[in-house]
């Protein structure tokens, strides 16, 4: 069996199959779960809006698929207590993991305190096992040097997972975002090798070949046995189709990656 396809099926295992469009339907999340189990394995977890978090969850029973969704999304505004308030009503709806878009306006105009401190309240509003991923918007902090103070923010806050985007930006994930929050991962195992936290590329990851790369560099920095679906997630959602195309040997026109 070629590399390409172990890559891909070691990929597979590890996305958040995603739909996170404007005019979303609960037609499009049934279509959406009933693609999460295929022959080849199971997605990690689907990622869906909050008005969508217990049909999915209720049509996902069984699967072990976990259920994902967004708050503070995709603005990453100020309004911490409707923050909160959002993750409340999305755990109380059933929902495995939380995707927070981090207060990244106000981090790059200064103010960190405050965006750390609304990761910390929406991280206590989390009950164990369910998890906190916060999403940086990388493509719009730009700036390497912030890029690495905002990943070591999130992870100091609590963040189980930290998030390169959102998919609603013109810069979402590239792999020189990836390389700095990886790195900041890895100088925070170094400072406690219990405290583990996870790395989510998300936006335009569409075909196998993608993924390979970010696995890699994965590899390449925290080791060749640390990507699992607790620590690594691919935020997409037409990534799934080409890795499966990849696997079964066929062609499959990549789609629209969140």
């Amino acid at each position: 069996m070629s590399d390409r396809i172990e890559n891909a099926k070691r990929a597979l295992g590890l996305v958040d199959l995603t739909n996170l469009n404007d005019d979303c339907s609960a037609a499009d999340i049934t279509e959406l779960t009933g693609r999460t189990v295929t022959d080849h394995g199971s997605v990690a977890a689907v990622c869906v809006w909050p008005g969508f978090v217990a049909q999915a969850v209720k049509e996902l029973t069984g699967t072990g698929v976990k259920v994902a969704t967004v708050v503070n999304f995709p603005e990453g505004g100020e309004d911490t207590g409707a923050v909160v308030a959002e993750t409340e009503k999305a755990i109380e709806d059933g929902a495995d993991e939380i995707d927070l878009v981090m207060a990244y306006k106000a981090f790059a105009d200064g103010r960190k305190g405050f965006a750390e401190e609304q990761i910390i309240r929406v991280k206590a509003a989390i009950p164990a096992p369910a998890i906190l991923k916060v999403i940086l918007e990388t493509g719009e902090i730009k700036d390497p040097l912030l890029i690495h103070a905002a990943a070591n923010i999130a992870i100091g806050a609590g963040a189980d997972f930290i998030k390169t985007s959102t998919g609603k930006v013109p810069v979402n994930a590239t792999l020189e975002a990836a390389e700095i929050m990886l790195t900041a991962i890895e100088e925070a195992r170094r400072d406690n090798a219990e405290h583990i936290v996870g790395f989510k590329p998300a936006g335009g990851i569409k075909t196998s070949e993608d993924a390979e790369s970010y696995l890699a560099l994965a590899d390449r920095i925290m080791g060749h046995n640390w990507a699992s679906s607790s620590t690594f997630r691919f935020g997409a959602s037409g990534l799934l189709d080409a890795l499966i195309a990849t696997i079964e040997g066929t062609e499959a026109a990549p789609g629209q990656g969140y």
